[in-house]
């Protein structure tokens, strides 16, 4: 469980033992029903994390909205494209995001903006957003953690220059909100629209490592957490 929980639920179960003992037992049940939500959404589960080479994996839970070509979106290779899958949360869904690919974290870009709903395409530019880019077996990523309506607070936890795994957990968006991933345009999708993965555990596409990837890096690295 992620330890944002204990902070939402922790004031509430407190309310309501106050309020049940100053009022009655029968007004303490919306705070406490409100506690067990906050405990159930901030869950985190384990999941088995795929083995094979070239896989890219799911950063988050959710819905898949969109496999398509796009602009290169800064990693450019023999394609002129850049494959992006979409993926929507749901409030209940797990929001725990992890790294689609073991490697390292190149950029991390905090992009300002507007609070679309998620759903909505122009949100994945439009949005307020954390850009990850991480490069590692033979490949190179980048996968959006993208504000929603009502996700207003989105956390980024790995540093530009550390090290991660393929699965491993990087940050958290809380409420619902997408997730975009951008790879190579000669990847091959491995989900469809309407399809509903796990992060860490889901496979989106599938990539040949054999020739490595370049990135077309622009702007400031750093940090940032909305």
């Amino acid at each position: 469980m992620v330890r944002d929980a204990y902070y939402y639920a922790i004031p509430l179960l407190a309310a309501a033992v106050l309020i049940g003992w100053l009022a009655t037992p029968a007004w303490a049940v919306p705070p406490v029903v409100l506690a067990g939500f906050f405990l159930w959404f901030f869950r985190d589960p384990e999941r088995q994390i795929p083995a094979t080479a070239g896989a890219v994996v799911s950063p988050a839970d959710g819905t898949v909205t969109e496999v398509t070509l796009v602009g290169s979106g800064g990693i450019t290779s023999g394609s002129e494209k850049s494959l992006r899958i979409s993926i929507f949360l749901s409030i209940f869904d797990v929001h725990v995001n992890r790294s689609p690919i073991a490697g390292v974290i190149r950029e991390v870009r905090y992009q300002s903006g507007k609070f679309l709903n998620a759903m909505n395409q122009r949100s994945a530019e439009h949005n307020e957003q954390n850009i990850v880019t991480v490069e590692g077996e033979g490949q190179t990523v980048i996968f959006k953690q993208i504000a929603g309506l009502l996700a207003r607070r989105v956390v980024f936890e790995k540093k530009v220059g550390e090290s991660v795994a393929r699965g491993e957990r990087v940050g958290l968006i809380k409420f619902g909100s997408r997730v975009d991933v951008l790879l190579d345009g000669s990847a091959s999708p491995q989900v469809k629209i309407g399809d509903h993965v796990k992060g860490g555990a889901s496979v989106l596409a599938q990539v040949d490592v054999r020739q490595p990837l370049a990135v077309a890096r622009t702007g400031q690295s750093h940090q940032g957490a909305l």
